[in-house]
């Protein structure tokens, strides 16, 4: 079973950013949660899991997709601090961390191994796309408001939906790591070999 050591070991590095230790240990028990109600047992299991069904992710797991989603949103958010003369808003770190980390929990419960070595959506991924379910989940753990936005609108659920900032760098992180394995699965990315 994945406890919360695991979880620590997968995003050490990044929980141990957020100053709110309160937040960071819910973070850890949805992941915990939700690794659980979707039969992930091992460490092994999740870096063999997919990011996502619609495209080839040429050996990019989950947690690694997770990670640079987090990163790419702490980067945005890092440029706006560091190249605005005023920032017009306020960017909290802490939940955009947290936020991060959680914005794909819900592909916990969607995503399912086939029995013959591939993946498919589960019966809950069927029935709720995991903005939905993932809310949910963190819900449970009192994640606060703010970051169950990040959750509920960083894909196209969230698309014309209030949202925090956070959110909206979360959302641009996520586009920026998955349109181009879309492209490049379709034969739509241009390379300089194409030149």
């Amino acid at each position: 079973m994945i406890g919360p050591q695991d979880i620590q070991v997968l995003f050490g590095d990044l929980l141990d950013q957020i100053q709110d230790r309160d937040l960071a240990a819910k973070v850890i028990a949805a992941w915990v949660d939700a690794c659980d109600r979707g039969g992930w047992r091992t460490l092994e299991q999740l870096a063999e899991m997919p990011y996502t069904l619609l495209a080839d992710t040429m050996g990019i797991s989950f947690p690694e997709h997770v990670s640079a989603v987090t990163y790419g949103a702490m980067g945005l958010a890092q440029a706006q601090l560091k190249y605005f003369k005023v920032v017009p808003y306020e960017i909290d770190l802490d939940a955009l961390i947290a936020g991060g980390i959680l914005h794909d929990l819900g592909k916990l419960v969607e995503i399912e191994p086939n029995g013959q070595g591939g993946y498919r959506k589960s019966h809950n991924g069927r029935c709720m796309r995991h903005p939905i379910s993932g809310t949910v989940i963190a819900a449970q753990h009192g994640l606060p408001p703010g970051i169950l936005n990040m959750i509920a609108n960083h894909a196209s659920e969230g698309v014309g939906q209030p949202q925090r900032v956070e959110t909206v760098l979360i959302h641009q992180a996520d586009y920026a790591t998955f349109n181009p394995m879309v492209m490049k699965s379709k034969g739509q990315l241009i390379t300089e070999r194409d030149a």
